[in-house]
């Protein structure tokens, strides 16, 4: 991790009631916020904020990708100000409102939220309401959602590790869907320092994935090409007129060309692996998320046309280790207002542990937090192995898993004609094919235990957007 300066991350849960204009009742509300800052949150100062989240009206809305700021001034000001854009039977809503911090009654100025609901292009109040943040089962979550990253965090992420350490690999892998088309994109690269103390070597390819199997998925490789760490740029992968960096993905392989800009969004990295694992190698390799839920724009040149993306939600994610596991699976699934689901389920090729079935590491980010807490929890399990299950095979695979009160039960198909097969090698020589498909079909079940049954949290169904991939040797 770099140096840079800590921002502030927290999650904030309010229940209350709204009286929208012209009726006689009051409706439930409740308001689930996520809240980033690039500034240490210090009471004494005044702290803006970038808020996502969703938020339900009974009957009336129920909007899973609210925007908006907060004003962060119990102090200065005395003051945390709210302002939140929503959809609300169809158009358009605001809602402003703020805390007024006292002295006299600082428990109840700091948890009451009145606010006025403007609605686009009308100066008159569309409602009021009271939202409150319930203490009592509210605090707990509140306190345990608080992170302060450093800034430059996922720019830190991109930064290239080969060159010394025989016996590595290293990848960087961009996928995303054109929302217009519903074509999936795949940019793979790759940095290679053969076991055997040859020269490190960097390659890899792009894929275009017509949506439905409409038409053949294209492809084409680049390099190999010879690479050493002068050749390289500080935050991220340069090689063969090839690049990918922050912000940028641009490079020419075959008759595929590409120029893309990546906004990385203000997400924090998704550590499907333990933390630690990144930072210290000691597994035989980890990945992670920098840019879980990004979007891209701009152009990729293919055989048969041009695909223009404007927005097009996807991820970049990293590898590092010493090669392919014996067999793998593998999912990004964007599902929505922030929500993300990331899985790597793989049997490794060290002895002992080959014999093992697949360990998963699955991270689900659902409304600003991260489920399981524990890195190795999925894998491992407070009660030991198999907590977490994995059947890996084509056309469908599946994951399933409980900790804690929850328990998830995914379903992946890649369909043959939409799915790509490339072989490649690992540093010690060894052959692999992965079958690569963007254009996969998923299903997510999230249930959660209360009074002795599993009752439903939350259900996703992908037709064509999820990202996946089965590997094997």
């Amino acid at each position: 991790m770099s140096g840079g300066s800590r921002g502030t991350v927290f999650a904030e849960t309010m229940t209350g009631t709204v009286r929208l204009s012209g009726e006689d009742r009051d409706l439930p509300v409740r308001m689930e916020l996520t809240v980033r800052s690039d500034r240490l949150l210090l009471p004494h100062r005044t702290t803006p904020a970038r808020v996502t989240g969703r938020l339900r009206i009974a009957g009336r809305a129920d909007d899973p990708a609210v925007t908006g700021t907060l004003e962060i001034s119990p102090l200065a000001r005395r003051r945390i100000h709210y302002r939140l854009e929503f959809t609300l039977d169809g158009r358009g809503c605001v809602l402003d409102g703020w805390k007024s911090v006292t002295p006299r009654h600082p428990l109840r100025s700091m948890t009451v939220l009145p606010f006025t609901l403007t609605r686009d292009g009308s100066p008159e109040p569309a409602g009021t309401g009271t939202l409150r943040f319930r203490t009592a089962s509210a605090l707990g979550p509140f306190l345990a959602s608080f992170r302060f990253p450093v800034r430059d965090e996922v720019r830190a992420q991109w930064a290239p590790r080969s060159g010394a350490a025989a016996g590595r690999t290293e990848v960087w892998y961009t996928t995303a869907t054109d929302p217009a088309t519903g074509a999936g994109l795949w940019l793979h690269h790759e940095i290679v320092t053969p076991s055997d103390g040859g020269a490190a070597h960097a390659h890899g390819w792009a894929a275009v994935f017509p949506a439905k199997g409409a038409e053949p998925v294209e492809h084409a490789r680049f390099g190999p090409v010879p690479w050493t760490a002068a050749d390289g740029v500080p935050e991220g992968f340069a090689a063969g007129g090839v690049e990918a960096v922050p912000g940028r993905l641009r490079g020419t392989a075959g008759a595929l060309s590409w120029d893309l800009a990546e906004d990385p969004g203000d997400a924090e990295p998704l550590w499907t692996f333990p933390r630690w694992s990144w930072r210290r190698p000691l597994l035989p390799a980890a990945q992670i998320v920098p840019a879980p839920h990004a979007h891209y724009t701009g152009r990729v040149r293919h055989g048969s046309g041009a695909l223009d993306l404007r927005r097009a939600p996807g991820a970049t994610a990293r590898i590092y280790g010493h090669g392919n596991a014996r067999r793998w699976a593998w999912l990004h699934a964007d599902l929505g207002g922030g929500d993300v689901l990331e899985i790597v389920a793989a049997v490794s090729t060290r002895p002992g542990l080959d014999r093992l079935p697949p360990l998963v590491f699955l991270r689900l980010r659902k409304d600003g937090r991260d489920w399981p807490r524990g890195g190795l929890r999925p894998a491992l399990g407070r009660a030991g192995l198999r907590r977490f299950t994995a059947a890996i095979g084509l056309p469908q695979w599946t994951v399933a898993g409980r900790a804690g009160r929850r328990r998830i039960t995914v379903r992946v198909v890649q369909h043959p004609e939409r799915t790509l097969a490339l072989d490649y090698a690992d540093p010690d020589g060894a052959a692999a094919v992965c079958r690569n498909s963007e254009t996969a079909d998923a299903h997510v079940l999230l249930e959660r235990r209360a009074s002795g049954r599993w009752h439903t949290e939350a259900e996703w169904t992908l037709d064509g957007t999820a990202h996946a991939e089965v590997g094997d040797r």
